[in-house]
């Protein structure tokens, strides 16, 4: 297959072909986290939460292999900017190379995105514009635009998690963008996301 922009790509492979290996396990970060899978621990970390057998839910879809590798270096804490480093998560990613480069979408051997990978990755971030608000997202549409958009994708749709979970930096959230991003007449991401350390997990 000389071309493989008609493959259906998962959000992780989306954000891999994009910005590399660090974007692709950030997307299986907030995927775990969407599924109550993780939580945030020590300020920037990240660690498996513990699931009570009353609240497990069946997901429709499984986690992604590479979210089950990450989801596995988590019993402790640990920093999302790390996990792309552990043994584990880089064979991961390179499992996942593999039928990318099939596809012609990585160029052998160094693994780059080839020129189609990348106007496709353009093509989707133009079709999939991130939204005025978070609500009304399904978590598919919500790891997509964390692919494409990164941290401007989490500060609007994961606020609280991406701040407390060390995904994205202290200074990047709030400022000018604040209001931008905020829904209007809203108490959503506007209301009381941007408080930093405060108490309670939920609402992201």
């Amino acid at each position: 297959m000389s071309d493989g922009t008609a493959v259906r790509l998962e959000p992780h492979e989306i954000a891999l072909l994009g910005d590399g290996p660090r974007a692709a396990v950030t997307v299986a970060v907030v995927d775990l986290h969407l599924r109550g899978l993780v939580e945030p621990d020590l300020p920037g970390t990240v660690r498996a939460r513990v699931v009570d057998a009353g609240e497990a839910v069946e997901a429709v879809q499984p986690p992604s292999p590479l979210a089950a590798a990450v989801h596995g270096c988590l019993r402790a804490p640990a920093e999302p900017k790390a996990l792309v480093k552990d043994p584990g998560i880089r064979l991961a990613v390179a499992v996942m190379r593999i039928p990318l480069a099939e596809a012609g979408l990585l160029r052998y051997p160094l693994l780059g995105a080839t020129r189609a990978a990348r106007r496709h990755v353009r093509e989707l971030r133009h079709e999939h514009p991130l939204p005025a608000s978070r609500h009304g997202l399904s978590d598919r549409e919500r790891l997509l635009l964390v692919a494409l958009h990164g941290e401007a994708a989490l500060r609007l749709l994961v606020p609280r998690f991406a701040l407390r979970a060390g995904l994205v930096r202290r200074a990047e959230v709030g400022g000018a963008d604040l209001f931008q991003h905020s829904p209007r007449g809203t108490g959503g991401v506007g209301g009381g996301v941007y408080y930093c350390g405060g108490g309670g997990g939920g609402g992201d």
